[in-house]
């Protein structure tokens, strides 16, 4: 292929209008982006490849490492221990219930104060002097807000907002929006650029004129300031402005909805509000109570659609009418006591806007990052279970204080990353032995420097051999020897060590030094973690560990044990797998017996001709031969069959295809 006969077609949108006038104006190849590309790829190549293997010789087998789904990692491990070594304090908050004066004024202002109280004595005799004192309204103050909609979406904030609004995890946004693109309904969806075409902000306003009214209207145009932003391509838009539905599912068409709805609301008037604080001064008192509120006067684009926010928002409500220097008459004030909350962790939306943020890959990349990480077990999307805790409530009323408890659930998330035991003894090695690999800084600076190459600034072939003559001398210096397990102290009877470690199996705990001694191994039980496991938990699993003993039947054993395919029961020469779902820890004797004459029953032929057998099977009654097993059909009565019909069924059909196992899923 020769370049002066090669060019290049660009088109955004899978439309008849866009690609006709994408061939009548072909472009040349940019061979700057091809070599940013190139540059991308190889380095990307040269850590996954150089990483991986040391991983496989330091902590286990199958796991891989990356420039960019490394630091995801690390993300999510640092936010965990951030959140482990948070500790809580407490403060007391004031609320109270004022009304006016006059006593035919039923309407109730409830304002807080603007001071928390460290202890309850602090809070309590705070509320004892509200009994004698003078409330009086201070100050009142009025100002406009307006409110400005947000850009059209970007690849990143298309994920953020999926997940929020829709509980759409990041692969399966990208997945709808890939079928909504290639039907032609919306533009590419892997862009950073919050760009509109001319035509689509002209019939953006011609929607918003004929659906709201012109007073709804305003053209806008955006830019993009996210860090290494590349405007090439369009913000994601429908194709076609006047088509408010579209997919081909109800996912698909949720999709595109929120899609319209962003873009509509882009090109929309401010939302007009005004916000109103009022300061209720205490007699004697350097602090006061204040209470805000917020009337809309012109929704603009907040009639289409609302941007959501991961923080709590914040409370819009109507005050009372009420003059400045007026009387107010306490009617009610609370004490309440709160607790400062910990750092959220990560979800799907969040881990997405900090990656961004930190200018940390590509948003087109995300989906298949954080798909990666959960693959192979660095990370596991679930639900952290709420502890109780009281808390204390002092109110004042009618002169008198009384104190009640209440219990709340507090620490409780739901659809979020969590570093798994794996993920964390990965994520630690890399650390302390590639700092710079799995530096933000770094990652950061790299994608910069891939901008550079595009920009025909750098030469992708000096860039990457600078980075490889760094990197490899690291790599090479690594000792061989498994990662060090967490030594939890000596078992009481037999003087051996115990470690919490990675092994083959997973997550264990190991008794012995494997040098000097032939190791017992016992797999953590769920909820059990490599780094708050302690000796006594230890040592309780060594006493339930597996293989163990349930009883005896006839002559043979019934051991309960655990291989490389899952949990199983063997008597004698024969294995038979423990049904999925069960707690192996639960099966008991009985249960065991019960499979084993399952298995002996299906083993048992209904009929034997010399090598041909007929048997019960578990998915139905079937002919067992040297040269393979022949299914029966379903309306054949096995018990009732003859050797005859047995061969015909062999001659006129063909043996049923050997099924290949691969293992049991843990």
């Amino acid at each position: 292929m020769q370049k002066k006969n090669t060019r290049r077609i660009v088109f955004h949108e899978i439309t008849q209008t866009a690609i006709q006038e994408a061939i009548l104006h072909p472009r040349d190849i940019d061979t700057h982006l091809v070599d940013a590309q190139q540059a991308r790829r190889v380095l990307d190549r040269i850590v996954g490849f150089e990483l991986s293997p040391v991983l496989w010789k330091k902590v286990t087998t199958g796991l891989s490492a990356g420039r960019v789904q490394s630091v995801a990692v690390r993300l999510i491990v640092e936010k965990e221990r951030e959140i482990e070594a948070f500790r809580a304090s407490s403060a007391y908050r004031i609320i109270a219930d004022f009304i006016g004066a006059n006593p035919a004024d039923a309407s109730v202002l409830r304002c807080e104060l603007n001071h928390k109280f460290s202890h309850r004595n602090d809070a309590q005799a705070f509320l004892e002097s509200l009994t004698t004192g003078r409330f009086m309204i201070s100050d009142i103050q009025r100002r406009p807000v307006h409110r400005t909609p947000a850009p059209p979406f970007t690849t990143s904030t298309l994920q953020q907002e999926a997940a929020r609004k829709l509980h759409f995890p990041v692969s399966k946004t990208m997945r709808l929006a890939q079928s909504l693109y290639e039907s032609g309904h919306i533009t590419y969806m892997r862009t950073d650029s919050v760009n509109l075409s001319h035509l689509a902000l002209t019939t953006s306003r011609q929607v918003i004129t004929e659906q709201y009214g012109a007073q709804y209207a305003r053209t806008r145009n955006y830019h993009t300031h996210s860090k290494g932003a590349q405007e090439a391509h369009e913000a994601i838009r429908p194709t076609y402005m006047t088509h408010l539905q579209a997919g081909a599912n109800r996912d698909e068409q949720r999709l595109y909805e929120l899609i319209w709805q962003r873009t509509i609301a882009s090109q929309m008037a401010d939302a007009e509000s005004e916000k109103t604080t009022i300061e209720v001064g205490i007699s004697g008192c350097k602090y006061s109570f204040v209470a805000t509120g917020e009337v809309v006067s012109f929704d603009g684009f907040m009639r289409v659609y609302v941007q959501s926010s991961d923080e709590q928002e914040e409370e819009h409500r109507i005050l009372p009418a009420m003059s400045l220097h007026e009387r107010l008459r306490l009617q009610e004030a609370q004490a309440i006591q709160t607790y400062t909350h910990p750092p959220y962790r990560f979800n799907e939306a969040t881990l997405v806007k900090r990656m961004e943020e930190l200018g940390i890959g590509r948003p087109s990349t995300y989906a298949t990052i954080i798909e990666t990480i959960q693959h192979v077990k660095y990370v596991e999307r679930g639900s952290v279970a709420g502890q109780k805790r009281d808390t204390t409530i002092l109110t004042l009323r009618n002169g008198q204080i009384s104190e009640r408890r209440k219990s709340e659930t507090y620490g409780s998330e739901t659809q979020r990353l969590l570093p798994t035991d794996l993920g964390r003894i990965t994520n630690d090695f890399l650390v302390a032995n590639f700092p710079d690999i799995l530096s933000y800084d770094f990652t950061a600076n790299e994608e910069l420097q891939f901008d550079r190459i595009a920009e025909g600034k750098a030469d992708w072939v000096e860039t990457v051999d600078r980075f490889y003559k760094q990197f490899e001398p690291i790599v090479s210096s690594i000792p061989s020897g498994k990662v060090a397990g967490r030594l939890l102290g000596n078992d009481p009877e037999t003087g051996l060590p115990v470690i919490a470690k990675i092994s083959k199996i997973g997550p264990c705990v190991q008794l012995g030094d494997a040098a000097n001694d032939k190791p017992r191994f016992a797999s953590l039980q769920k909820g059990q973690s490599l780094f708050s496991i302690t000796l006594q938990d230890a040592l309780e699993l060594f006493r339930e560990a597996l293989p163990k003993t349930l009883g005896r039947l006839g002559e043979e054993d019934v051991v309960l044990g655990e291989g490389k395919y899952g949990p199983y029961i063997r008597y004698g020469k024969t294995f038979i797998s423990i049904p999925r779902g069960t707690d192996p820890m639960s099966v008991t004797m009985e249960q065991a017996v019960q499979l084993i004459r399952e298995r002996q029953e299906a083993e048992t032929p209904v009929h034997q001709w010399g090598d041909i057998a007929v048997l019960h099977g578990r998915y139905g009654d079937y002919i067992r031969t040297p040269q393979g097993n022949y299914q029966l059909p379903k309306t054949t009565d096995a018990a009732a069959l003859t050797q005859a019909e047995a061969e015909q069924i062999i001659a006129t059909s063909s043996p049923a295809p050997q099924k290949r196992f691969y293992g049991r899923k843990k």
